[in-house]
């Protein structure tokens, strides 16, 4: 993870009563077939699914699939980054190449990788396609960090888009966040030790930030180093961001999140990947601990 400086019950139902609505919308109005998932209780590659690349973990946070119906999970940029910690600017940040090799692995420890579940490769990085491009906005360097990671042909009857614990995703946030918006994550780093009851986090976000790029959020707890990549979504269960960043402010302990409508946008434009779009989750968004 990069280190930058920088109600109750009954409305929980309601909220989750609108979240099964847009949900149920989402997948019934979609221009093509949903791709034949594997069952959510038994997918061994979903959202929060540990990755590994080069021996860094982290978290997956969406998955997505492009006009030839190919299936990738979505982490972060940073996650396939060569530098230190503190190569925050993914325009000038060294990464490992387009075509790396990922492992996807459940029951990671920090002294143990776990199981491979699944294999794929790096199929888009921001932050190669924000130096091929000449990026220059420097909110855009500072905060766009998504990467994609193409599943292996033999594993993607063995993928499944939706969130453990929450469900959803229902769609994708396009408005950003106020501050004390509700927000949900789900994190799997290894330094947790496989203790999984921490892994679904709920929290509130700080409010917008880099112009929009990314959000600042609390969580309990908040994202640690492995996490990183994770997704979070809103109070309607719309997928909102990519855990990106570690913060001492505004708040200690607070996380900033890169706004994946924008990152979503940017891949389309300059990846050379055809109509990469968000896969709505088999599972309705259930928000209520």
């Amino acid at each position: 993870m990069r280190m930058t400086s920088s109600t109750k019950r009954l409305g929980a139902i309601a909220t989750s009563l609108v979240a099964a609505t847009a949900y149920a919308a989402a997948i019934s109005t979609g221009a093509t077939a949903a791709p034949a998932w594997a069952p959510a209780a038994t997918a061994a590659i979903h959202p929060g699914v540990q990755m590994y690349t080069s021996g860094a973990q982290c978290t997956g946070n969406f998955v997505f699939t492009d006009a030839t119906d190919t299936i990738y999970v979505g982490y972060a940029a940073h996650c396939a980054g060569t530098g230190g910690a503190t190569e925050t600017d993914g325009c000038d940040s060294g990464s490992l190449p387009l075509g790396t090799r990922v492992s996807f692995n459940t029951g990671g420890s920090l002294l143990d990788e776990g199981t491979r579940v699944g294999t794929g490769t790096l199929a888009y990085s921001s932050w190669l396609t924000m130096q091929r491009t000449n990026e220059h906005n420097a909110n855009t360097c500072a905060f766009n960090d998504l990467a994609l990671v193409k599943v292996d042909a033999q594993f993607v009857d063995d993928v499944n888009p939706s969130v453990p614990f929450w469900g959803g995703p229902v769609g994708l946030d396009s408005n950003g966040t106020a501050t004390g918006d509700r927000i949900y994550s789900y994190g799997n780093s290894s330094l947790r030790g496989g203790v999984e009851v921490l892994s679904p986090k709920t929290g509130l976000s700080l409010g917008d930030a880099g112009g929009g790029w990314s959000h600042d959020v609390f969580t309990v707890s908040p994202g640690i180093p492995g996490d990183s990549g994770s997704g979070f979504m809103n109070a309607d269960g719309r997928a909102l961001g990519v855990l990106s960043t570690l913060q001492i402010a505004p708040l200690v302990g607070s996380n900033g999140v890169g706004d994946l409508a924008k990152e979503l946008a940017y891949a389309n434009r300059h990846s050379g990947l055809s109509g990469v779009t968000l896969e709505p989750g088999t599972e309705p968004f259930s928000p209520i601990l």
